[in-house]
């Protein structure tokens, strides 16, 4: 009986790397950052003027190319993925699915989206109570495949909810909005902690809906004239997934950073003043910073310049090599908005240029009497 759970053991195993390497082999061929954009329908809400013109368009011949008509000319924009304007919340979904498996696995993966005040961004990332969008169908897409390895393995998932507005940190799970700062973790691995954020543990995708209400309604908007309900702040939803193997003991551990970021806006078009104009300022100034990473990446320059600001500080574990990327492009398809597409455009094709290089996981293991005698580490 004894040898026959040892066999049993060692094959468990080789299937369990293998099913873990094939799906790491497939995300790693679309590539560890990918780049996507959305074209946002046109809405009643949204044409100011009567007979504005319409110069986005997507090709139904080619998933991945766009074209934008600026002062008579076309540019061509070729992306990992284009999504025409009547894509659905679960088509969007469908392209960001794997990256959640592999946060499940054991690795860092963060998926934000980008682009103009008014684009859609929030849309794409919350959705409505009727619609959901990438926020509440990633986590019931993780606790899906929790629930269908409890057999093999156990998950303590907890979440924390912050948004950094103006450059200072807040946590959105506290009752008063508490001011927050990004610390180097004293037990000497180097890794970065915020002392004083609220972290919560979730049981169940019900759960979580509640933390995630709660974040949405303690979250900084304003109006402007490009969107009545501006978000002034990113807005970053952290999920760490502790895993323990039940057969050997191996952990892991996983995090999936969910980024609704603030919109760049020129400040003369949104009508920015006083606050808002200060609010603008440092919205874009961060973006910039983000910006001034992906290209350090793209360059692997040995200095990354993650602590220019709060935001990129706070992503590094996420954004830098052997991690895991997805960032949704929002833009407007509407002539009015063409300087704003085109610089999302132009900032999404130089991340597309990116390479993070192979993700990796670190799994620990600890030895019982009936466990075989594997390696400490694996990568």
């Amino acid at each position: 009986m004894s040898e026959a759970n040892k066999d049993l053991m060692e094959k468990y195993m080789k299937e369990v790397a293998l099913r873990r390497k094939y799906h790491e082999q497939l995300v790693e061929l679309k590539g560890n950052i990918r780049v996507l954009c959305r074209v946002k329908p046109v809405l009643k809400e949204d044409q100011q003027e009567e007979g504005q013109a319409v110069v986005v368009t997507t090709d139904p011949n080619n998933e991945s190319a766009l074209s934008v008509i600026n002062k008579g000319k076309a540019r061509a924009f070729e992306l990992d993925k284009v999504f025409h304007p009547q894509a659905t919340q679960e088509e969007v979904f469908q392209e960001i699915g794997p990256l959640v498996t592999s946060c499940i696995d054991g690795y860092h993966v963060c998926i934000f989206a980008y682009g103009q005040t008014g684009s859609g961004k929030t849309y794409t990332m919350e959705g409505s109570v009727e619609n959901p969008g990438i926020n509440q169908r990633a986590l019931k897409h993780l606790f899906n495949e929790i629930e269908e390895r409890k057999d093999m393995w156990s998950y303590t998932v907890n979440v924390s909810s912050v948004e950094i507005y103006n450059e200072l940190l807040r946590d959105l799970l506290s009752k008063d909005g508490e001011k927050l700062d990004i610390k180097i973790n004293p037990d000497g691995t180097g890794q970065l902690h915020v002392p004083g954020l609220r972290v919560t543990e979730v049981k169940g995708f019900q759960h979580i809906k509640k933390v995630l209400a709660k974040a949405r309604r303690n979250r900084i908007t304003f109006g402007t004239k490009m969107n009545q309900h501006s978000s002034r702040s990113h807005a970053l939803l952290c999920i760490t997934v502790h895993g323990t193997d039940l057969a050997n003991g191996s952990k892991t551990t996983g995090k999936l950073n969910l980024v609704d970021l603030a919109g760049s806006e020129r400040v003369w078009k949104s009508g920015a003043e006083g606050e808002r104009l200060k609010e603008a300022q440092n919205i874009n100034r961060s973006l910039l910073a983000l910006g001034d990473v992906i290209q350090a990446l793209r360059g692997n320059q040995t200095h990354i310049p993650f602590r220019n600001s709060r935001l990129t500080y706070l992503l590094q574990d996420s954004l830098g090599k052997g991690n895991k990327t997805a960032m949704v492009v929002q833009v407007s398809a509407l002539e009015s908005n063409v300087g704003e597409t085109l610089c999302s455009l132009k900032f999404a094709q130089k991340v597309c240029r990116v390479e993070l290089g192979p993700a990796h996981v670190t799994i620990s293991f600890r030895m019982t009497r009936d466990a075989m005698p594997y390696k400490t580490s694996q990568r």
